[in-house]
Order: C-alpha cells, then sequence, then structure tokens
C-alpha cells in the first residue's frame, strides 16, 4: 500500500500582510498532478487544514476544489484530522455523510475509536486512526482524568486507540503534537508554555506508521516510521533552506516499507539576502527569483533615503528590510547618545543619498554652522 502524508497546509495564511492562497494553490496543484501521475491509496492530512479556526471564504474554496479533484475526480480517500489552528466542530460538520464520498474527517474521541480501513494486495488491511487535537484539558474533560501534560494526554489516548486494533491488520495513526526533540520553526504557534506541549515517541512505537502534524520541517523523531512531513510551503524565513513537499509511505503485510519525501516547489520562495544596497541592487537585476518573498539585511553604516523603495525596483516582494549594519561597533546603550551628536553626520548621508555627491567643503562648512545654531536654540 502506498499513501500520502502531508499536513500543515495553512490555508488562508498570510504571511507580513501578503496573502499566500496563490501559492498555496500552485503547490496543491503540483499534490493532485502526482497523485494523478502516481496513483495511491489514501491522501491523510495530519492537522492544520487551515491557518485558523474560522477560515476567510477563499480557503474554504480551495479545499473543496482539493477535495473535489482528489476524492472526486480520482477517487482517492483522504483522512483529515483537526490541527490546533483548526476549528475541530467546523471542519468536522458533515463528517458522517462526507465519508462515503471517500472524506473521512476524525474530529473527536467517538470518531478517533472508528478507524478507517483500507485495503490493498501488498498490505492487507490497514486500518487509519487519527487523534483530533485536543489540549490537556479538553482530554481531562472528556474522559474524566487527571492529566495535566500533552505528554500524559497523548499517553492515555494511544492507549485507548491500541485497546480497538486487530492483530491481522496494520495500524496508522495520526497525530497532530510536538514531539519531544523533534526541531522546531518560527512558523509554528506554542501548544503550550513551559515545556509541558512536548510528547514522548515512545507512545507511538507499535504502530506501523505514525503521521505526524504540527512541526514544519520534515523530519522522524525515535524511529523511521514516526515522522513529521513538514508543512506544505515555507511561512517564515527561518525555513528558507528547508525542502517542503509531502511524503510518500509504503506498507506490506510485514509493516513499514520506506517513506519518500517528494518535493514541491512553490512559486514565491522565502529567502535572506544580506549585504551592502547597492550590491543587492545590482544582483536583483539579473536575479532570476527576483520576485521571492524576501527578507533583505543591509550592512550599510551609513543612513539610506528609501531603502524599502529603492530594494523593490529590483525585488518587488522585499517584505521585511533589516539595518543591522549601522549599529556596527556602537554599544546598544550608547547607540541613542551617539546619533543625537552626529546630525551633521547624517545630513552628509541624506546628501550623498540625493545627490549621489558629497558635500563640498563650503556646504559642509555652511550645514555645520545652521546646525550648530539649531542645537544652541
Amino acid at each position: 500500500m502506498k499513501f500520502i502524508h502531508t499536513s500543515d497546509w495553512h490555508l488562508g495564511r498570510q504571511f507580513h500582510s501578503v496573502s499566500l492562497i496563490a501559492d498555496q494553490r500552485a503547490v496543491l496543484a503540483q499534490l493532485v498532478a502526482f497523485i494523478e501521475d502516481n496513483p495511491v491509496d489514501a491522501v491523510i492530512v495530519a492537522g492544520d487544514i487551515y491557518d485558523r479556526s474560522v477560515p476567510p471564504t477563499i480557503a474554504i474554496e480551495l479545499l473543496n476544489q482539493i477535495i473535489n479533484q482528489i476524492c472526486g475526480t480520482l477517487k482517492t480517500p483522504m483522512i483529515l484530522i483537526p490541527g490546533n489552528h483548526d476549528g475541530a466542530e467546523r471542519l468536522g460538520f458533515g463528517a458522517g455523510q462526507m465519508k462515503n464520498a471517500g472524506l473521512h474527517i476524525i474530529s473527536d474521541f467517538d470518531q478517533m475509536l472508528e478507524p478507517v480501513i483500507l485495503e490493498s494486495p501488498s498490505a492487507g488491511e490497514v486500518a487509519f486512526y487519527g487523534i483530533p487535537y485536543s489540549d490537556p484539558e479538553t482530554v481531562r474533560a472528556a474522559f474524566q482524568t487527571s492529566v495535566s501534560t500533552h505528554d500524559e494526554a497523548h499517553q492515555l489516548l494511544t492507549q485507548k486507540v491500541r485497546e480497538q486494533v486487530s492483530p491481522t491488520q496494520k495500524q496508522v495513526l495520526l497525530s497532530h503534537c510536538f514531539v519531544d526533540g523533534a526541531i522546531e520553526s518560527e512558523s509554528e504557534r506554542p501548544l503550550s508554555i513551559g515545556g509541558s506541549d512536548r510528547v514522548s515517541h515512545e507512545h507511538f512505537v507499535d504502530f506501523d506508521y505514525v503521521a505526524l502534524g504540527h512541526l514544519h520541517q520534515p523530519q522522524y523523531k525515535g524511529a523511521a516510521h514516526i515522522r513529521y512531513s513538514g508543512s506544505l510551503m515555507k511561512y517564515s524565513f527561518s525555513e528558507q533552506y528547508h525542502k517542503k513537499g509531502f511524503t510518500l509511505v509504503e506498507l506490506n503485510h510485514d509493516g513499514f516499507v520506506s517513506a519518500e519525501q517528494v518535493e514541491l516547489t512553490a512559486p514565491h520562495e522565502m529567502r535572506i539576502l544580506e549585504g551592502e544596497l547597492n550590491t543587492i541592487l545590482e544582483q536583483g537585476k539579473t536575479d532570476p527569483q527576483h520576485h521571492d518573498y524576501l527578507l533583505v539585511r543591509l550592512t550599510d553604516k551609513h543612513a539610506i533615503l528609501n531603502p524599502m523603495e529603492k530594494l523593490r525596483t529590483v525585488y518587488p516582494n522585499v517584505l521585511h528590510l533589516e539595518k543591522p549594519g549601522m549599529l556596527i561597533g556602537i554599544e546598544q546603550a550608547m547607540a541613542p547618545a551617539r546619533l543625537a551628536r552626529s546630525e551633521i553626520d547624517m545630513f552628509r548621508d541624506f546628501f550623498v543619498e540625493v545627490q549621489d555627491n558629497e558635500l563640498s567643503a563650503e556646504q559642509d562648512r555652511a550645514i555645520s554652522d545652521i546646525i550648530n545654531q539649531l542645537t544652541r536654540q
């Protein structure tokens, strides 16, 4: 049996006030095209389908389109669980009726104990169980227990699932959680503070495959069959070197066989550029990826007039600008005082930016006299 493990689509997300829906649509089109060319037995999505619990209409429309293509046109079952960004009740609306069309949404604890059974000649029956994202308070209320951490909650929930398993079936578990020791990214919303959100991988070792969501970097933890597929695309500049995509998983009658990461390419990459303004401007004139979403970190040590406007003439999607070079060699506590004593230096920088030439000696004396007169008033 082969199936696709994906997670953390975050449909409807904005990045520095820029909508990413067009990029998400393009990346999901690649996912659909892969299934067309390489039929699979199922697509499983391990949470954070939407970026917020009340998603914008355009995000709902995109999800509807993708489900119609995968479940309807391609006749491929989909299995979804809500993540911490999703509203479980909203995501699970109509789940009972949708399963007949091949869409299985596991959004509550009763559904968690009713596996989706799929069968293939190479693996026999495979039972897909899903643990919808739940904080300890929700688990405590539902099961009248004393759990206080995410780890204790997952220990209880995985035990409930294991009580339902059949020895004649292979077992796949979907979960949205933070496995202890795994690598996190800046774009993930913390599940709790103080480390109580960490979950031990030991709860998952008995399953044939564990499809994890929440962390945005593809990785496995504890064992090769306990894996994060990573997010659909990059959602922070800290992810500029991540390879985004989905995981193609294979099981046979003996259990886990392999997990292959298949890369997806967004129309706009997330990149960080660092250097002096003029160097970056020259680079941008011939950069084939000049439409990427950029964080630019300028190393110039002098004041610059309208740097963002200048950068966007060659890099139209500069989203964030940093100027650490202006404080190099200046103690943080002394920086305000240094700037206050350097009006003439700042004006010299301003003049160069506007006129592309330095002040003459006569002009320099005149401006110095004016500044001195103003500061004495």
